[in-house]
């Protein structure tokens, strides 16, 4: 039922894999009150990646309450909440509600075997198709073959599998429902149905009643009063479900219209661009999720953004203190586009898109004895944006047209990686002002569900530009020129990936006792 918009603000809550934040947007776009509150992300063995989700249950209430009551003081009324999350988290629950395992995040790589196993076998890429969810350690589907290989008991204990946001919000409302949005990024919904798809589930080894009910991203539920009163609102107060936090990201963006897509770098990196119907390439390169049911984004997330500068300063440049990106960006733009013919393969935490393997690891390829170390930091600013161009390349190959590109994430602030995000993807780049750009999405898909705006098309209206980049000739030439021998440098070092990984457990990292070997 639509409601008065004159005063109106609907709450976005995004689920982060560090935080969660929530902003107050009313349908102009204004924002009206902020909040976010961080929380760790544990990891108690190598290669696992999780948090606990009562931790991000109660950041959410603590932002919400704030957030709402901030809109108050500023004479708004909170209308509704929209909800985000990060994807293809999952967390086992008992007959009780209760969690029986962490809230097992995207970073977790503990299950890299059967999804190497699942990728090579004959449904491998199947799955990949009819899904959209790449066959990777990160999907919920690969996560659950590896609990029933690997903890059986846990398995055996478990009501149902959830995400994230599916606990948050059966504790505000009691219901267990997952939008079309989360549930596509799992591997075990089917894209041309919207529906769980059987054979995913046999390979997953569960049950349609184990998971929660499906439902569109516009849905709306009712908080509990005990919910209500924790979270300091109305207790009529409607909960939009929303999406997830890729999709939602190009909607905060204006990223909405066919053509349209949304890039970013933070810790991690994306490009994604909206689609109209569903689709993934016969190489299963892109991945393909829902955002409503007639718009999807197709494209790649890659592990290793910012990650990468922020291992320069520590491997490469210790002296420059504990705060040193500013630094190691002057020291980057000291060497021309190119680095002196020095390629780095940054994958420091494995990767993502678009080769969706857990083996690789990083490498710096064409080392001399002229390079010195702002050459391999600029490198490493440049395999960054070399991998996201192999997605933009994957993206077109898809079939899917790109002809604009909007931008956000911590590297916009840095004028050096922005140009030479712009050079590697060989056109004009739009960097929004604000940069709540999830937050925001939800809020929209909040405000299109509760009747404050007529279409989520307003958005590509809403989102100011604040600057352009357009790529510059000689440094562009020089990205495209190389990106066939950064391309070429993964295929030929799966083998090297391959027996380091066998070899791996032999090499440790320090010494048995942690103390340095004796010069000699």
């Amino acid at each position: 039922m639509p409601v008065d918009g004159s005063s109106a603000v609907v709450l976005g809550v995004d689920i982060g894999t560090t935080s969660t934040k929530v902003v107050a947007f009313g349908p102009d776009g204004r924002a009206h009150g902020s909040a976010a509150v961080q929380y760790p992300l544990d990891e108690p063995a190598p290669g696992h990646a999780e948090q606990d989700p009562d931790a991000i249950r109660d950041a959410v209430v603590s932002t919400v309450r704030a957030v709402a009551a901030e809109a108050r003081e500023q004479g708004m009324r909170p209308a509704g909440l929209a909800f985000s999350a990060a994807m293809h988290s999952l967390i086992a629950i008992d007959a009780d509600g209760r969690p029986l395992t962490p809230s097992i995040t995207w970073a977790d790589g503990r299950a890299a075997a059967q999804a190497e196993r699942l990728r090579a076998g004959a449904d491998g890429l199947e799955l990949h198709r009819r899904t959209g969810t790449p066959v990777h350690p990160m999907s919920p589907m690969v996560k659950l073959v590896w609990f029933r290989e690997n903890e059986p008991e846990v398995v055996a204990a478990a009501r149902r599998w959830v995400g994230i946001k599916e606990y948050v919000l059966a504790d505000l409302t009691g219901e267990w429902v997952v939008d079309h949005s989360v549930a596509s990024a799992t591997g075990l919904l089917e894209l041309a149905t919207l529906d769980w798809y059987d054979d995913a589930l046999t390979v997953a080894g569960v049950r349609r009643d184990q998971l929660s009910t499906l439902v569109r991203t516009r849905h709306q539920l009712r908080l509990t009063a005990a919910a209500a009163r924790r979270l300091g609102v109305d207790a009529d107060l409607p909960v939009v479900v929303g999406a997830s936090d890729g999709p939602l990201a190009n909607l905060g963006l204006g990223a909405i219209r066919p053509g349209m897509a949304a890039g970013s770098i933070g810790t991690s990196g994306a490009l994604r661009v909206m689609v109209e119907k569903p689709s993934v390439d016969s190489l299963g390169r892109v991945f393909c999720y829902a955002l409503t049911e007639d718009r999807w984004v197709v494209g790649g997330a890659i592990n290793n953004g910012g990650v990468v500068l922020a291992w320069t300063g520590d491997a490469l440049a210790p002296d420059l203190g504990d705060d040193p990106a500013e630094a190691l960006l002057d020291l980057a733009a000291q060497v021309p586009a190119g680095s002196g013919g020095l390629v780095m393969l940054p994958y420091l935490l494995s990767e993502r898109a678009p080769h969706w393997s857990a083996l690789p690891r990083g490498a710096y390829v064409g080392l001399t004895r002229a390079h010195r170390r702002e050459h391999l930091i600029r490198a490493a600013l440049e395999g960054v944006c070399q991998q996201l161009a192999l997605v933009l390349h994957s993206m077109q190959a898809a079939g899917n047209e790109v002809r604009e590109i909007r931008a956000t994430g911590g590297f916009a602030r840095s004028p050096l990686w922005r140009q030479m995000l712009t050079d590697a993807l060989g056109m004009p780049i739009g960097f929004a002002a604000a940069a709540e750009g999830t937050s925001f999405g939800a809020a929209l898909l909040g405000m299109e569900s509760l009747g404050l705006i007529e279409s989520l098309d307003v958005a590509a209206d809403l989102v100011r530009i604040e600057h352009t980049t357009t790529p510059e000739p000689g440094p562009s030439a020089t990205y495209r020129t190389l990106l066939p021998v950064f391309a070429a440098l993964y295929d030929a070092l799966v083998p090297t990936f391959v027996s380091l990984r066998r070899l791996g457990p032999g090499l440790p990292l320090e010494p048995p006792d942690g103390s340095a070997e004796p010069a000699r």
